[in-house]
């Protein structure tokens, strides 16, 4: 095959104004700087006429840029703001519920390089972003194929489910699916963190993309599903305890070490709590902050402790907490009882017991929202109740936890620890996907 080029739905909005930095062609003619589309009636305005769809298109595909003004970043983040963006490859302007969705059609390649610059420290080893490179890709070219396939099985797909005793829901990044279906990824941290060529990316990035183009993860003959977070916390989650039920024999329960081969059963209570109240050994336990630089963005390195760490709520701050995060009155709260486990200890069912309401919650994300005013570190984490009232409703919870993220994949810290020990970009990779194999798509 030869290299394939993505669309990035990049902004939503009733109207867009970008710049053509260069002489762009649509339909023919060639048009260049400030331009203005409108939604209209379900339409597209623009020069006075009305289009279904708009697709301006480079001369020179390697050096000719538009800019988008105002596109939002960081969506639902603390960091939350608008900026002008600058982008390669062309610009698709279509309609979709009842706005303009401005989308970028770029190689992979390029989307890639600015992906990598975007999630990675300019500081990262290059065994690291060539381990990134990998999974970007194969990410993404996965994720191009499952949206073919999803728009038909979409009716029957759902992510939650609900009895009087249990909610259990899960967020996956095709979720904007339901929604968008006419492109392939979004730009946000939804997805994968794209900028284009706002922000110049480095000689090192661009030697990783080079050094690995083309390259998947496979497994059974199928691109994987390449998922990564920032730190598992000494064990890998498996894929079943965070989403939908389905077990990827590359994405299964080990321990994140090469000195170290065992791992105790993390979804039986007692070994849970021991695991969490301890700091064993692995890759990822580390507050080395040459190599903690190479992943954290330095909004991130205000804090080391995140293989283990703890959190304290008051009983009037957890019980508004909960209230304000799931919109249900628990009361106040009396338990937070663990129900089950996945392979890395992080809870996927929590049972919460109020003096109003008792609810059991999952999975894994549905409880660190529930339980945070952004989100936990992670799920995986044993409960202290102190401080208990005459009617046994405690005055304050402490929780103890382990990592950072969902666990499963690649755990950034751990690859970024194995980089600097000398592991190529392919042990590291074959350490977090277990059983993969690296293969070539296109050259």
């Amino acid at each position: 095959m030869k290299e394939p080029k993505v669309q990035v739905g990049i902004l939503f909005e009733p109207q867009i104004e970008f710049v053509l930095l260069n002489p762009y062609r649509m339909d023919g003619t060639e048009v260049s700087g400030k331009q203005v589309v409108t939604y209209d009636e379900g339409k597209i305005l623009w020069n006075g006429r009305r289009y279904d769809e708009l697709l301006f298109e480079p001369q020179h595909e390697q050096t000719d840029a538009f800019e988008l003004l105002d596109v939002t970043i960081g969506i639902n983040f603390h960091w939350e703001r608008k900026e002008d963006q600058r982008f390669l490859g062309a610009l698709k302007i279509i309609v979709e519920n009842g706005k303009l969705t401005g989308i970028n059609v770029i190689h992979v390649e390029d989307y890639l390089t600015s992906v990598i610059s975007s999630e990675m420290s300019a500081t990262a080893s290059l065994e690291l972003l060539k381990a990134h490179a990998v999974i970007s890709r194969s990410w993404l070219l996965a994720q191009i194929q499952k949206n073919k396939e999803i728009t038909e099985a979409q009716a029957n797909y759902s992510a939650f489910t609900q009895t009087d005793e249990e909610l259990i829901r899960w967020y996956d990044r095709e979720d904007h699916s339901t929604m968008h279906t006419r492109f392939d990824v979004c730009a946000d941290d939804h997805c994968q963190r794209y900028q284009g060529i706002t922000r110049a990316s480095t000689d090192i990035v661009k030697q990783a993309i080079s050094a690995t183009r083309g390259q998947v993860l496979t497994s059974d003959g199928k691109i994987c599903d390449a998922r990564f977070s920032k730190c598992c916390g000494g064990a890998f989650e498996e894929f079943q305890y965070c989403w939908e039920d389905i077990k990827y024999p590359y994405l299964a329960q080990q321990r994140d070490s090469k000195t170290h081969a065992t791992l105790p059963d993390l979804t039986q209570e007692v070994e849970a709590d021991r695991w969490i109240r301890t700091s064993p050994e692995a890759f990822c336990n580390t507050t080395d902050k040459k190599i903690l630089s190479q992943v954290l963005n330095n909004y991130d390195q205000e804090t080391t402790d995140f293989y283990r760490w703890k959190v304290e709520y008051t009983q009037e701050e957890l019980s508004a907490l909960i209230l304000k995060r799931s919109g249900i009155d628990y009361g106040q709260i009396i338990d937070l009882i663990p129900i089950a486990r996945g392979t890395s200890g992080r809870l996927w069912k929590l049972k919460i017991v109020g003096t109003k309401r008792t609810l059991t919650i999952g999975k894994e994300l549905e409880i660190r929202r529930t339980l945070s005013t952004s989100h936990l570190y992670s799920s995986a984490f044993v409960v202290d109740k102190e401080e208990l009232s005459a009617e046994g409703i405690p005055g304050r919870f402490i929780l103890t936890g382990a990592g950072w993220g969902h666990g499963v994949g690649l755990c950034q810290i751990g690859a970024a620890v194995m980089g600097e020990q000398g592991y190529k970009y392919d042990a590291i990779l074959l350490h977090y996907y277990i059983g993969a194999s690296i293969d070539k798509l296109y050259e």
